[in-house]
């Protein structure tokens, strides 16, 4: 029995699958087996694939159905009791699941991601994907920082998960919200632990063909749906009150949403001085400077400038918050 398997699943990527293929074969962990998921592919990608002669790489064939059923099925035939995702057109570090596994071990998480390099086609780094690199590598890194932030962006980039098998057996759903997210505010929901390397193990290359630029799964609205079943489901089940800080571009969809669940807004909090002492759909507006003590009201804080959360959040803690359990920063 290999210690580690890694998935990883592959749709027409004869030009790419190669490289990714080696990346994991020549990992400095070398107790692993490897399942390559091809997802009905109608290029070279198996041939290529099948030129490695390596006794640890297995390939499973699939008629095309999408990337949740294909990871599910190739998850199932998994030997070893952890498993690591891996995508066909990304890169892992030679040190990459040595890390991680080491990090699962001496902490007793559920599942790991590490630090990553976002890049382009041509290994350049991408700008338009910076201040989530940076937020993926700076902000999230902790167990304690991924749980609390979670309800912000996936912070852990999925492709560089390696998590025990009670993670993935709990199955990616094919439905309109992003797969890999879903799956992740489901297990934090069953009390799974998460952490992070703090070191970038990972090259997580982006394109415009990608799913996450081309599908609607992956889209903005499908990122915030996602956000809010969980939050309704877990969070704020049962919850008929929140205060909300942040009623810029940012936090009026929160607060309009809000309110459509039938959950009132006691009151708001906004930086913006003209926003002091008016009613923003009925909701009375403060500055947060006299934030009263916690009292067991929900704090939602939805706010998109960059930075804001450093300055935030010790002021929240000042006042008997918690971020991730009776506050919750939403994007």
């Amino acid at each position: 029995m290999p210690e580690v398997t890694v998935v990883l699943p592959a749709f027409n990527a004869s030009g790419t699958v190669q490289r990714a293929v080696r990346s994991i074969l020549d990992q400095s962990l070398a107790d692993l087996e490897l399942i390559v998921a091809d997802d009905g592919s109608t290029d070279d990608t198996v041939a290529a694939v099948a030129r490695n002669d390596d006794p640890r790489l297995r390939i499973a064939e699939y008629p095309h159905r999408g990337v949740a059923a294909t990871v599910n099925s190739a998850t199932r035939l998994a030997r070893a009791p952890l498993i690591a995702r891996m995508d066909a057109d990304d890169v892992a570090h030679p040190n990459r699941l040595d890390q991680q596994l080491r990090l699962l071990r001496d902490q007793a998480l559920d599942a790991v991601g590490c630090q990553v390099r976002i890049l382009n086609r041509s290994g350049k780094a991408t700008e338009s994907m910076r201040r989530y690199e940076r937020w993926i590598n700076e902000e999230t890194t902790t167990p304690e920082q991924i749980a609390a932030l979670r309800f912000v962006e996936l912070p852990l980039v999925n492709p560089t998960i390696l998590a025990r098998r009670s993670y993935f057996e709990l199955g990616f759903r094919d439905n309109e919200l992003p797969e890999d997210y879903d799956l992740m505010l489901r297990a934090a929901a069953c009390g799974m632990r998460f952490g992070k390397v703090a070191r970038v193990l990972f090259d997580w290359i982006d394109g415009p063909d990608r799913l996450t630029r081309s599908d609607p799964r992956y889209s903005a609205q499908a990122f915030t749906r996602c956000r809010q079943t969980h939050l309704r489901a877990g969070p704020l089940r049962d919850v008929d009150q929140v205060d909300l800080w942040g009623i810029g571009r940012t936090g009026k969809p929160w607060l309009r949403w809000l309110q459509s669940e039938g959950i009132t807004v006691r009151r708001g909090y906004d930086v913006n001085s003209r926003k002091g002492g008016v009613r923003i759909h009925d909701v009375p507006i403060a500055h947060p400077e006299i934030l009263p003590a916690a009292d067991g009201t929900p704090l939602m804080i939805a706010v998109g400038a960059a930075g804001a959360r450093d300055v935030i959040l010790p002021q929240i803690q000042s006042c008997g918050y918690i971020s991730g359990r009776d506050a919750w920063f939403v994007a």
